[in-house]
């Protein structure tokens, strides 16, 4: 459209849309530079780094408003920098797409984001390394802002590739204790199996579309055929595993607890696990028109959510609980993205709802962790609310919003997939529905028993002795990013359903119809709070009314399985890593006597016939002679056996 026919609006909306690269280019800049500078910027590296992240913020900030002060038909801008891979059949532009979808996510990245680096100052403060800590979320931030901000998949993969470097070198951060180290590596190599997916998807892209861009995609993929939008959905399906967590590439969300916690924080709530959600809504249209891979999508949705519930309610370590609700809920957003038009708009609504109060419930993780000399087992805790009444208050605003309590911000959001998971014809909207409602009551219980188990109940710890715990309130440099991120679990969803928020995605994955599910909505809303309720008080009676048990009791054989995470570490070695060894030693045996033995075969074969060449050329007169001779005779035979044949 020419700039000059357009209205003045649209004209600075555009413009402001166009320096959307800046939002990736300043934190990646911060990272390089701490990375270079070393030591040098020890002391002042971490304001760097949260200068950088808040000029992300206010970037895009300023380019959302821009897209809110045009009509809803040209909130759709595309802006290129440069082609990136030239060429006639296939040529590539690095361009950025700055939409509704993205604009929610770069908004997400850059606040959550900054607030958590805020908060890192403080809790990073006695850390050698805090600087190169600092870098690298800088890092995770350009990455994720990078994913959300292209124009094709294949600059969304940069950003995909991004986001899993800095997930390992965060993960792995204290990589001197083996075992942060292995846990690393460990998502590192999950999330290279979801890679895979991803440039199998991308393969086919080229193949049945000649491009990777995203309009050209959304254009043809309603005249391609079923099978090959099939075939690529579910190769996103896998790449969308691998990053968000999703059964049955889940097994690495648990051990990256042994990251930092600002770590954990930024991971769920901003970057990372939302990666795959982003991308299933993001290819919307290739699902639409592949309704096999779209049910698909849904069925892993809600295993997952089931899956991440199970182990949720068996674990004692605080930051694997969330960690397990994680998988839940990102099982949650799957689901409804999985349903097409119908949920997708909730799944991102989701989203943005759930970056709140689980970045909420994270940090007041670590500052109970702060304040107890680093421990994780909540059975060593108990009574923490008399004494850390800033952090059980704002831990408690993300608790409740989880659990969908009234009017908060999960209720709005969550309850909304719950909903659509009873559309629908036949057997499916029951099956899908009453499962998300069930889970609805197993969060929460086990959410009920995390805050019960830390924050109330007999204290489990002593202000003396050798094991002395003297637990209080972080300086405001923590509480405050907590008290902000309390006010969005609190209020977020409201301010967002009451602004319009499913609208304001339409230009960017279409409208979203109205259905009427099989079920009135007021009743599944009585039946999912009534089921709540139930969950809440079980894990009431069994965790405040009766005392916790400082040791980990027995339990059922359920119990024992989810606090071994399903035997998913197990089933992966079995299944898939030694069959997977085995592989590689017959690989390694057949190189070695078959590949290296034929080489050495011609080698030794060159080495004798040299040998032998040379036992002949031995410098004897009465030797050559003989070979003369033998060679004349040779050769009269030969020529009288031919005239007698003729």
């Amino acid at each position: 459209m020419n700039l000059y026919m357009m209205p003045q609006a649209a004209v600075q909306a555009t413009g402001m849309a166009a320096n959307a690269w800046l939002a990736v280019a300043i934190p990646l800049a911060s990272a390089l530079l701490l990375l270079a500078l070393g030591r040098k910027a020890d002391k002042w590296g971490h304001w760097l780094a949260i200068a950088a992240s808040t000029a992300s913020f206010v970037i895009g900030l300023i380019a959302t408003v821009g897209l809110l002060s045009v009509d809803a038909s040209q909130r759709v801008t595309e802006s290129v920098l440069y082609t990136w891979l030239p060429g006639t059949d296939l040529s590539v532009d690095l361009a950025t797409r700055f939409d509704p979808l993205s604009a929610t996510f770069v908004m997400l990245v850059t606040f959550v984001g900054t607030l958590i680096h805020i908060y890192s100052v403080e809790y990073m403060a006695h850390d050698v390394d805090r600087r190169r800590f600092f870098a690298y979320l800088n890092l995770f931030v350009a990455s994720m802002l990078m994913l959300v901000l292209g124009n094709s998949y294949l600059t969304l993969f940069l950003g995909w590739e991004g986001v899993g470097l800095a997930s390992y070198l965060l993960i792995s951060f204290w990589n001197f204790v083996p075992e942060y180290a292995t846990a690393g590596k460990k998502a590192f190599v999950m999330n290279r199996v979801g890679d895979l997916g991803m440039l199998i998807a991308m393969m086919a892209m080229v193949a049945v579309f000649g491009s990777v861009n995203f309009s050209v995609v959304e254009a043809g993929a309603s005249g391609a055929s079923a099978g090959w939008m099939t075939f690529i959905g579910l190769f996103l399906l896998l790449a969308a595993c691998g990053k968000s967590a999703q059964f049955p590439l889940q097994a690495w969300l648990g051990d990256a607890m042994a990251g930092p916690t600002p770590v954990s924080a930024l991971i769920h709530a901003a970057t990372m696990v939302t990666a795959g959600v982003y991308l299933m809504v993001r290819s919307g249209a290739v699902f639409a028109a592949a309704p096999t891979a779209a049910l698909v999508v849904a069925i892993i949705g809600l295993i997952t959510l089931v899956f991440g519930a199970v182990v949720g309610a068996a674990k004692d370590d605080m930051k694997k609980v969330l960690a397990a609700s994680t998988m839940s809920q990102i099982g949650y957003m799957m689901l409804a993205a999985g349903l097409g038009p119908v949920g997708a708009a909730f799944a991102i609504f989701h989203l943005v709802t759930h970056g709140a109060f689980k970045a909420n419930m994270f940090l007041g993780a670590g500052a109970v962790m702060h304040a107890m000399n680093d421990e994780v087992n909540m059975r060593g805790f108990g009574g923490l609310y008399s004494k850390m009444k800033i952090t059980a208050l704002t831990f408690m605003a993300g608790y409740l919003a989880i659990i969908g309590f009234p009017f908060l911000s999960g209720f709005f959001s969550k309850d909304k997939i719950i909903e659509a998971a009873f559309v629908g014809e036949g057997v499916r909207p029951w099956i899908f529905g009453l499962i998300t409602v069930a889970v609805a009551g197993l969060t929460a219980f086990y959410m009920s028993r995390l805050v019960f188990m830390i924050f109330f109940g007999k204290a489990r710890w002593s202000e003396s002795g050798a094991n002395a715990r003297h637990p209080h309130d972080p300086g405001p440099l923590m509480w405050v990013p907590m008290v902000i991120l309390a006010l969005g679990s609190l209020f977020l969803g409201g301010v967002l359903n009451a602004v319009g928020f499913v609208s304001w995605l339409s230009p960017s994955i279409g409208e979203t119809p109205h259905a009427e599910p099989v079920l009135a909505p007021i009743v599944i809303t009585v039946l999912t709070l009534v089921v709540v309720a139930v969950g809440v008080g079980i894990a009431w009676t069994m965790y405040v009314r009766a005392d916790v048990p400082a040791t980990v009791p027995a339990g059922n054989a359920l119990t024992r399985a989810a606090r071994a995470d399903l035997y998913q570490d197990p089933i992966n070695e079995n299944l898939f890593m030694k069959p997977g060894m085995v592989l590689v030693a017959g690989t390694a045996i057949a190189d070695h006597e078959f590949v290296d033995g034929a080489v050495r075969g011609i080698g030794k074969g060159s080495f004798g016939l040299g040998n032998l060449v040379g036992k002949l050329q031995n410098g004897f007169a009465r030797s050559y002679a003989s070979l003369m001779t033998a060679g004349v005779l040779l050769a009269l035979i030969v020529v009288v056996s031919v005239g007698l044949g003729k």
